[in-house]
């Protein structure tokens, strides 16, 4: 919704999805937003905030939660945009190795930041960029830089009870057995 080109139809297209989603039961929405200006007084950021609230309130009437997957922009400018738009409907699906892989925060620091957003999560892992010019990589649960260990627990601190949804983005026989892997590692923290 960043582009102010591409906005009126991003904002059409999940207005949409939530209209669908409602349909069949689901109740939070939730999308990568984009590049959100990291300037709260950057010419653009008005326009976000204003795109985030219209969908937000299209997702309120419907009953619904939007939410920020995390990825493209620092913590801090997330905690920003849902302080801005002010509404109690808006919320945080945190994926951590997005956190990592874009390099904008530790995921267990940003919990620090926005903790008390999160409604989702993704069981993801990852490394940090290293050459200036691509994303970081994805790893196998237990295989990147999240301290998972350490995330189930400050989730727990904060009274997260939702999900956590294993999300690994291959494919074939390793994407199974990287799962199977995952569920038998997060069944261990989780308990």
């Amino acid at each position: 919704m960043v582009p102010p080109a591409y906005r009126f139809e991003r904002i059409e297209a999940l207005k949409t999805g939530a209209d669908f989603a409602l349909k069949i039961g689901v109740k939070d929405v939730v999308t990568h937003v984009g590049f959100i200006p990291e300037n709260p007084v950057d010419p653009e950021y008005l326009g976000v905030v204003n795109a985030v609230r219209y969908v937000a309130e299209h997702c309120k009437r419907n009953g619904q939660y939007f939410l920020f997957e995390t990825g493209q922009e620092t913590p801090v400018t997330l905690k920003r945009i849902i302080q801005d738009v002010g509404l109690d409907n808006l919320g945080i699906n945190l994926d951590p190795a997005n956190l990592l892989l874009y390099g904008r925060a530790n995921p267990v620091d940003a919990l620090d930041v926005f903790g008390e957003y999160v409604r989702g999560v993704h069981a993801k892992d990852g490394q940090y960029p290293t050459d200036g010019r691509n994303l970081g990589e994805e790893k196998p649960l237990g295989q990147g830089r999240v301290n998972f260990p350490l995330l189930i627990e400050r989730l727990k601190q904060l009274s997260y009870k939702g999900a956590i949804t294993i999300e690994r983005e291959i494919s074939g026989e390793q994407q199974i057995k990287d799962i199977q892997d995952a569920k038998e590692m997060l069944e261990k923290l989780i308990l």
